[in-house]
């Protein structure tokens, strides 16, 4: 057994008791189930095997395709119950970026197979393109975009939008280099580096960042307000440590994210009409399915 989990062997009922203190037994079991999945990741990056030696000496590589397929189940897994939260149709894109990054991480987790050779190197170019095109493309415009979709009217809604102009030129730049230039990848230091002549010009990252954490921080919406000081913590910690591979470590990112952002939509906390205020709206967008089968359970009891 690996030592973290076996530092981590508690038993189910006691645990799920723990969790559920202050709710109710259904809440605590999903806390409980939340924790063996992120435990079992935990395992999973901490899991290393090595590697082909290099002149440089032995290098040794974290399983990552491991973790990274772990993770896309975790943030997906929350991206779900995300989305059974949404009340309001202009909140939906937001609330969809949880499980976009899950199928980021889905990704990055084929590109670990085929930089170890598991597949084919035609395939690894396609997920490979794929992986970049969400991160260095879309990401700038998807977040000022699903940010100024839930702003009221006002001149920070007018900021907002110009930022999501600004999220647009950076798409258009980094898809276009993305299409026409070579782009490659490789492991360095345990992490994988994604290379693009275009994508990488110094001003687009200025750009990248105005656009993706300006919005955020910019927002009425105190919970949004809060995930763009997180998120600006977060890239500032990948630069320093991970400049080289800085997409590489959206698995982390991804993760704490996915739970600040579905604690928020759980809480009612993001309400469109009256903005840093409770959501009067009970009723889920999506899969109503769900809540009406418990429903139907509560009243066959």
């Amino acid at each position: 057994m690996h030592p973290l989990l076996r530092n981590l062997r508690v038993s189910r009922p006691a645990l799920a008791g723990v969790a559920g203190r202050g709710g109710s037994a259904a809440l605590g079991l999903i806390r409980y189930r939340l924790f063996c999945i992120v435990a079992c990741w935990l395992c999973a990056r901490n899991h290393c095997t090595p590697i082909l030696a290099t002149s440089a000496g032995e290098n040794r590589m974290c399983f990552s395709a491991t973790s990274s397929f772990i993770a896309a189940g975790v943030i997906g897994s929350i991206g779900i119950a995300t989305l059974r939260h949404v009340r309001e149709p202009r909140a939906l894109l937001f609330a969809s970026v949880p499980m976009l990054f899950a199928v980021h991480q889905f990704t990055e987790g084929w590109v670990w197979l085929g930089l170890n050779g598991h597949i084919g190197k035609l395939a690894l170019d396609h997920v490979a393109f794929l992986f970049m095109l969400y991160a260095q493309g879309i990401l700038p415009l998807l977040l000022p975009a699903a940010v100024a979709l839930m702003e009221p009217p006002g001149w920070r809604r007018g900021a907002i939008l110009a930022l999501t102009a600004v999220g647009a030129l950076v798409f258009a730049w980094d898809v276009s280099g993305l299409i026409f230039l070579p782009s490659r990848c490789f492991i360095e230091q345990n992490s994988i580096a994604y290379r693009n002549p275009m994508t990488g010009n110094i001003w687009i990252s200025y750009l990248y960042i105005l656009a993706t954490c300006g919005a955020l921080l910019l927002s009425t919406h105190r919970v949004v307000r809060a995930y763009g000081v997180l998120n600006v913590i977060a890239l500032t910690i990948a630069e320093i440590i991970k400049e080289y591979a800085f997409a590489s470590v959206w698995c982390f990112y991804a993760a704490i994210m996915s739970v600040v952002i579905y604690w928020q939509f759980k809480r009612r906390n993001i309400d469109i009409e009256t903005p840093n205020g409770t959501s009067p709206i009970l009723r889920p967008l999506l899969l109503t399915w769900v809540r009406l089968r418990r429903v139907v359970s509560a009243r066959a009891d």
